[in-house]
C-alpha cells in the first residue's frame, strides 16, 4: 500500500492529504469538499474574533460530519510605539494617494481603529466547540495553552520553515509538524516575521526528518503524484496542498483573479511583505512593485489591517494590480473542478 497510515489514523481520515488553510481563499465549502474526498479539510480562523470563529465552525459542521482542522495564527503582536504611530501615518497617506492615482477611492483606517487579536482569544471557543484538530503557523503556542489543548484531547499540528523551528515545536509537545517549503504559496509560517530561512522544501524536509521523531506533513509545491512520491521518500507521512485548489469551484477567488492566476508566468511569482508585513508568495503586481522595499511597510498585523480596505475596493473593481493573489512556485493547470474532484483525481494519479 502506498499511503503512510500514521497520520491518517491519528486524524481519522482515509488519505493523509491536507487541504491548506489559505485564509481569505478557502471557504467552509472547500473544507467540506476536501472531507468528501477522504482528506482533511482545514478551516482558516487566522486571527478572527471568537464570535466569527464559532460561526464558521458551526457552518462547517452543517456541511460535514467528518474530521477537519481549525487553523490559527500564533503570531506575537508588536507594541504600539511612537515610531510605529509615525510610520503608520506615513504609510496610510502614501497608500491612499497611490490608490487615488489609480482610480481607487478608499479611506484606510486610522491606527486607533485597528483591532488586533491574540490567538489566546480563540482557545476556549475551539475547546467549547469540540474541535479535535488544531493547526497553527507564525510561531509556537505557549506552554500553558498547549497543556490546555492536550488536556482536551486536541491534536496539535505546528508549522516549521527551518530545522530549528521543528525542534522547538517537537519540544513543545505538538503531535505533528507541517514542514513548509520555500516553494509554498501564501504566507511563510516562519516564527520571525522579518526573516525567512533560505532553504528549499525538499532539503528542509529531509533534514527535519533526520532531527525529529514526530510525524511530518510536507507543504510546498505539491501539484501531482510525482511530488507526493518524492516527499514520501524523504520522510513525509502527510501531504498538504494549497495552490492546487485555488481555482476550484469552492475557492473564494473571484473569476478575474482565477483568470489572472491561469496566465501567471514563472518570473511573476515573488515573495513579498507589501500587503501584510509578513513574507508571502504570490503574483507580482503594481502594488507590490511600488511598496516592496519601501518605507511604507508596517509590521504584521498592522500592514495587513491597513491594506484590507484597499484590497476589498480593488476586488470590487476587478483590478488585479491591487489585490493579493497568493500562489506557490509550481505552475500548473489550475483546475476549476470541485475540490472533491481535484483531490480524487490526485489520489487516482498516485
Amino acid at each position: 500500500m502506498f499511503w503512510p497510515d500514521t497520520i491518517s489514523k491519528k486524524l481519522g481520515i482515509e488519505y493523509p492529504i491536507i487541504q491548506a488553510p489559505m485564509f481569505g481563499m478557502s471557504t467552509v465549502q472547500m473544507v467540506a469538499a476536501a472531507a468528501k474526498a477522504g482528506c482533511l479539510g482545514s478551516l482558516a480562523l487566522a486571527d478572527l474574533s471568537a464570535e466569527q470563529s464559532v460561526e464558521l465552525i458551526r457552518e462547517t459542521r452543517k456541511l460535514t460530519d467528518s474530521p477537519f482542522a481549525v487553523n490559527i495564527f500564533a503570531h506575537r503582536i508588536p507594541e504600539v510605539t511612537d515610531g510605529l504611530r509615525e510610520k503608520f501615518i506615513k504609510a496610510k497617506h502614501f497608500i491612499e494617494q497611490l490608490a487615488k492615482e489609480n482610480n481607487i477611492e478608499v479611506i484606510l483606517p486610522d491606527l486607533e481603529a485597528i483591532q488586533t487579536r491574540s490567538y489566546h482569544e480563540l482557545i476556549d471557543p475551539i475547546i467549547e466547540e469540540h474541535c479535535k484538530i488544531l493547526s497553527f503557523i507564525f510561531g509556537s503556542l505557549d506552554e500553558q495553552t498547549i497543556q490546555k489543548l492536550k488536556a482536551n484531547d486536541i491534536t496539535l499540528i505546528g508549522t516549521c520553515t527551518s530545522v530549528e523551528e521543528a525542534l522547538i515545536l517537537e519540544k513543545s509537545g505538538v503531535d505533528i509538524i507541517c514542514v513548509q517549503g520555500l516553494e509554498a504559496g501564501g504566507h511563510r509560517g516562519a516564527f520571525d516575521a522579518d526573516y525567512i530561512p533560505q532553504i528549499g522544501g525538499l532539503s528542509l524536509l529531509s533534514q527535519v526528518y533526520d532531527h525529529v521523531k514526530v510525524p511530518l506533513i510536507y507543504a510546498g509545491g505539491i501539484y501531482n503524484a510525482r511530488m507526493i512520491h518524492a516527499t514520501k521518500d524523504l520522510g513525509a507521512q502527510g501531504f498538504q496542498v494549497g495552490s492546487l485548489l485555488l481555482a476550484s469551484a469552492e475557492s473564494a477567488l473571484k473569476p478575474f483573479e482565477k483568470e489572472r492566476l491561469k496566465k501567471v508566468r514563472e518570473e511573476e511569482i515573488v515573495l513579498t511583505r507589501s500587503f501584510s508585513g509578513r513574507y508571502a508568495r504570490g503574483i507580482k503586481n503594481k502594488f507590490i512593485e511600488t511598496i516592496e522595499n519601501s518605507d511604507y511597510i508596517l509590521p504584521y498585523p498592522y500592514q495587513n489591517k491597513l491594506t484590507n480596505a484597499l484590497r476589498r475596493a480593488a476586488k470590487a473593481l476587478h483590478n488585479p494590480e491591487f489585490v493579493n493573489i497568493w500562489v506557490g512556485q509550481s505552475i500548473h493547470h489550475y483546475s476549476g473542478l470541485s475540490t472533491e474532484d481535484i483531490l480524487k483525481d490526485l489520489i487516482r494519479e498516485i
